[in-house]
């Protein structure tokens, strides 16, 4: 694992299309057995190099129920996103992850971590990647989340700025959320 995290470290693969160079940043252990997937680093997060260190990881904490110290523990929770830089600014937010990590790394990531119970796909690019038979959008495929279980659990990406689709859709927090944290402790404990 070591030898792998180390040409994760140093890869240049996209460098000439990132705004701010790259800095890969993931965090995993052979003993994780959450797999949390999500887009790309956003420039908090980038600056910091800690993952979901910003607005959106505070609600995907509270919507599975842990705690930071629980989060960052690499033998419980492994953080793998789709892109592992900031990928830049686009027109409404952050630009779409770069294609080549995830076809790069995460078969070669995956291969160690065998003790994966469950893997998180938050937002669309990760359900894109990973979840056959996924339905006609986002909210669909992630009201629809007792499909893709035990393996999988699509979520909406817990960002601040969908709090009109979180308003508009109450199903998620009565039905999907808790689902989600019985899930996690079972995990966990």
């Amino acid at each position: 694992m070591q030898d792998l995290l180390e040409q994760i470290r140093n890869c240049t693969l996209c460098a000439e299309h990132l705004p701010l160079g790259p800095r890969p940043v993931i965090r995993v252990h052979r003993s994780s057995r959450i797999l949390v997937i999500g887009q790309a680093p956003g420039t908090r997060v980038h600056e910091t190099g800690i993952p979901w260190n910003d607005p959106s990881g505070k609600n995907l904490r509270k919507w599975m129920g842990v705690t930071d110290e629980q989060f960052y523990d690499s033998g419980l929770f492994a953080i793998v996103p789709m892109g592992f830089c900031y990928p830049g600014k686009g027109k409404s937010g952050d630009l779409p992850p770069r294609p080549e990590c995830a076809a790069e790394w995460h078969e070669r990531l995956l291969a160690k971590m065998p003790n994966i119970e469950l893997t998180l796909l938050i937002g669309q690019y990760a359900q894109s990647y990973y979840l056959e038979g996924r339905k006609e959008n986002l909210t669909e495929t992630v009201r629809s989340f007792k499909e893709y279980l035990p393996k999988y659990f699509p979520l909406v990406h817990p960002s601040p700025r969908n709090g009109i689709w979180m308003r508009k859709n109450l199903w998620f927090e009565e039905e999907v959320l808790p689902v989600l944290q019985h899930r996690v402790q079972q995990i966990i404990e």
